[in-house]
């Protein structure tokens, strides 16, 4: 059976937190028992915390990292980094704030053979259209700057061989704010053999989000930066994978 971490970041989601791991923690049956759920909680002001070490009572596969930095981004790396050395020959990344359906999850995990990576295509989101503007955005930056064209960048579902994101990881610094943004863009940059897969993608289920619009523009000015930074690592083969210099 194949090892699959399902790894979630999470931030003050006490309204959401528990239907989330109750809907998608019984993903893990029929997978080896190493299997694991894990949730990224640091800076919770909340009762997130305190939900999740109670779960933890009635979900032995459910774990909690504590100790990484508050934010979305770095909290998405560390968990990735810790699947990776917890043995993970899959890892599943999604949110925590109900938005995403685990029933779709299936459809991708047929396909883990197939591909190494499954990555999720909001066609239509119901978030609002000021987020759906900022993602095109996204992908029209990244076709400028590296020539990659995706339909989606930064989906929240997205199913990755373990191999395939060791490959990369390591190029992100840990406080990274974007790191699936990157993620994609690699895979697609070096060819590497993916697929996009069409999911539902709802509203926020339960309390505020955390990143509103005026961050995502803070961060968004701070990645064109980041990004003349990236292409020029890429050109120059500055990776410490041998295997991805040209």
């Amino acid at each position: 059976m194949d090892v699959l971490y399902i790894v979630m970041p999470a931030y003050n989601e006490e309204e959401n937190i528990e239907k989330t791991v109750r809907s998608w923690y019984p993903l893990l049956k029929g997978k080896a028992p190493e299997s694991r759920l894990v949730i990224a909680d640091s800076g919770s002001v909340d009762k997130t915390h305190e939900i999740l070490e109670k779960l933890k009572q009635e979900f032995p596969q459910l774990e909690i990292l504590s100790s990484t930095g508050k934010q979305h981004g770095p909290k998405v790396i560390a968990l990735y980094q810790y699947a990776i050395s917890c043995g993970a020959e899959y890892i599943f990344q999604t949110d925590s704030d109900g938005q995403t359906n685990p029933e779709e999850f299936n459809d991708f995990w047929n396909l883990r053979n197939s591909y190494v990576a499954v990555l999720g295509h909001r066609q239509v989101r119901e978030d609002g259209s000021q987020r759906a503007f900022v993602e095109r955005v996204v992908c029209f930056l990244l076709k400028l700057y590296f020539g990659v064209k995706v339909p989606d960048a930064n989906a929240p579902f997205r199913l990755m061989r373990a191999e395939t994101v060791n490959k990369y990881i390591h190029n992100m610094p840990e406080d990274y704010n974007l790191p699936n943004i990157m993620m994609t863009t690699y895979f697609a940059y070096y060819k590497e053999n993916i697929i996009f897969k069409k999911v539902s993608f709802q509203p926020r289920q339960g309390g505020v989000n955390s990143i509103n619009i005026p961050k995502i523009v803070k961060i968004g000015w701070k990645a064109l930066g980041d990004f003349r930074r990236f292409k020029k690592q890429m050109k120059n083969g500055g990776f410490d994978n041998a295997e991805h210099k040209n």
